[in-house]
């Protein structure tokens, strides 16, 4: 039987205002008065044929942060970025697609060079249309990875890049914001971008003025919740300050559903 494994790469814990800025802070500390506390962390999957990641990152986009941190992590795992064979982006927020690229030696350079990136076409051609993505900086960073990124698309492969990934869009935080579903011998994975970013989400049902859909985004996580629980799935949480791997193990009308970490082996 094959063996594979999925692993959090923790980049940190970051107090986040209305201005977007990102300043990084400690994991259990208290985030700045207006500001929500966000952690990000990008999951590698290893198998024995391929690496895959689910979203990269903010990289270099937050307050003295980079790529560096991601490189360490994954050299944790004996995984450098030459490595990488599959990137999957759940959505095209700048803090989860910020370690495609870096400007270590003066100009944007891709950081995983080898890696097939897959995204929502849709999605893309969405970004691109704005005079402005975020900012002059981060629009540049789109535009060079539109020019030099090898992209893919969900859509041309009828949301089955692989045999072992399924893409389901679900919309709600962004419009066309995707969940990930993987599964092999070993692993059955989901994750669901932000529609489902922390285990404290996984029983909310107050709408969220972040999403570009909060209904949507309900509908869509309360959906999630109860395939991931059906199918004894591994949820990676992408913004968790802390159990970012976890399983759903029982459920109650009432208390919704109780969650188990899972470690990673």
């Amino acid at each position: 039987m094959s063996h594979s494994t999925v692993h959090s790469l923790y980049e940190g814990t970051f107090s986040v205002a209305l201005d977007k800025e990102f300043k990084p802070m400690d994991r259990n500390g208290k985030p700045e008065k207006g500001a929500l506390r966000i952690s990000i962390q990008p999951f590698l999957v290893k198998t024995e044929q391929r690496n895959f990641l689910l979203d990269t990152g903010l990289g270099e986009f937050g307050a003295g942060t980079s790529v560096e941190t991601l490189r360490t992590n994954m050299a944790e795992h004996g995984i450098f970025p030459e490595d990488i064979h599959d990137i999957f982006l759940s959505h095209l927020h700048f803090d989860h697609l910020g370690g495609l690229a870096n400007r270590e030696n003066g100009y944007w350079e891709l950081t995983f060079p080898y890696a097939k990136i897959w995204l929502s076409r849709r999605e893309l051609d969405k970004v691109l249309e704005k005079h402005v993505f975020y900012d002059e900086e981060k629009t540049e960073f789109m535009w060079f990875l539109n020019a030099q990124a090898d992209f893919h698309f969900y859509e041309d492969h009828q949301n089955k890049p692989y045999p072992e990934f399924e893409i389901v869009t679900v919309g709600g935080h962004t419009e066309y914001s995707v969940a990930i579903f993987y599964d092999d011998a070993n692993l059955h994975l989901l994750m669901g971008g932000d529609v489902l970013p922390t285990k404290g989400h996984v029983n909310q049902k107050f709408a969220a003025k972040y999403d570009f859909n909060p209904k949507q985004s309900i509908e869509s996580r309360n959906g999630l919740a109860k395939r991931a629980f059906a199918e004894k799935r591994i949820i990676c949480a992408y913004h968790s300050s802390e159990t970012a791997l976890f399983t759903l193990s029982d459920y109650q009308p009432e208390a919704g559903y109780s969650i188990t970490k899972y470690e990673a082996r």
